[in-house]
């Protein structure tokens, strides 16, 4: 049985006029909207179509306006749920506010489930019986063969008259002369007559509206899942961190990526720069002691000199610093 079914699953590409055919014919009701069945009566009928006698069906309110009534009725389902060991979330606050695309996906999934079970088959229901036990079940079937009647009747009283061939000449002059009249009505009632094509294209741009509103708040929990483990204390001062909080506050039109590239950059770069400046300071360091050690040696080999030496070598520098004309 499909009690767990994944959000790409082919139920929930099952189109809104095949649900509501779905749920007439095995109910026999005359829902022209899915929302309609968000009182939780339908489902717990169907239910009880799929698992005969599991559902006490004096407990369900069919004439449940209230939200308080509509979640007796949910409570009553989840609890034939529970019996049946379905591990299925209902999102009761959502589906009594009526909104289309949420009643749309539970219903799709009932209807899943309901063909899971016993290939679907359910020939021997008897609906109208089980409904008249259900608080309100009498006036939801009235109101469905009422609505049924009305249309059977709007239906058959569109339908073209057949012109009669034995037409007499003498009424053909007062038809010629109301013919004006007659196109002018006909246009009259075209232009009050209500567009079904409308109706549904609202309801097609409402459940878009929902999906992308449901898409956006999924979006919106992550990056802010996101952000809340970016100011975690223990991670927040790495430099990736870094980077994915200048990409989630960045502004309109900024070039987040290029800065954290050159930023990228400049941190490989460094050691190397700190690795040329090293030797630098290193060669001079060594340039340093080595006039250091010869300054020392020079000194002391002076000191050891004999006074004639030094005489001698004072005379030398004496001849090589005069003029090239004078001699020694």
């Amino acid at each position: 049985m499909a009690t767990n079914i994944g959000m790409m699953d082919s139920a929930y590409f099952v189109g809104r006029s095949e649900i509501l055919a779905w749920i007439n014919s095995t109910l026999q009701l005359n829902l022209s909207k899915v929302e309609e069945a968000c009182s939780g009566a339908v489902h717990c009928q169907l239910m009880d179509s799929v698992h005969p006698g599991s559902v006490p069906m004096h407990k369900v309110n069919f004439d449940a306006k209230s939200e308080y009534e509509m979640i007796q009725n949910y409570k009553v389902l989840q609890d034939v749920f529970n019996k049946l060991k379905i591990t299925k979330h209902i999102e009761v606050s959502k589906l009594v506010k009526g909104r289309p695309l949420d009643n749309l996906e539970f219903m799709q999934w009932m209807k899943k489930y309901c063909d899971s079970v016993h290939g679907g088959q359910h020939q021997n229901y008897h609906a109208l019986e089980r409904r008249e036990a259900s608080k309100g079940g009498k006036e939801a079937t009235k109101r469905a063969a009422a609505s049924q009647q009305s249309g059977k009747t709007s239906s058959s009283s569109a339908a073209p008259r057949p012109s009669s061939s034995n037409g007499n000449r003498k009424h053909e002059p007062q038809q010629s002369s109301n013919t004006g009249n007659h196109h002018s009505s006909k246009a009259s009632a075209k232009q009050t007559k209500p567009v079904p094509a409308y109706d549904e294209k609202i309801t097609e741009l409402k459940l878009y509206i929902d999906s992308l509103e449901k898409e956006r708040d999924f979006y919106f929990s992550k990056l802010r899942d996101v952000e809340i483990l970016c100011q975690n204390p223990d991670t927040e001062h790495l430099p990736l961190v870094g980077s994915i909080k200048r990409i989630l506050y960045a502004a309109d039109g900024e070039d987040v990526g290029g800065a954290i590239a050159a930023e990228e950059t400049t941190q490989i770069l460094s050691p190397i720069a700190e690795g040329s400046e090293e030797r630098r300071n290193s060669v001079i360091e060594s340039q340093k002691r080595k006039l250091i050690v010869n300054l020392d040696v020079d000194a002391a080999a002076i000191t050891t000199l004999s006074p004639r030496q030094r005489l001698s070598d004072s005379s030398d520098v004496k001849c090589s610093g005069s003029s090239p004309l004078l001699t020694c």
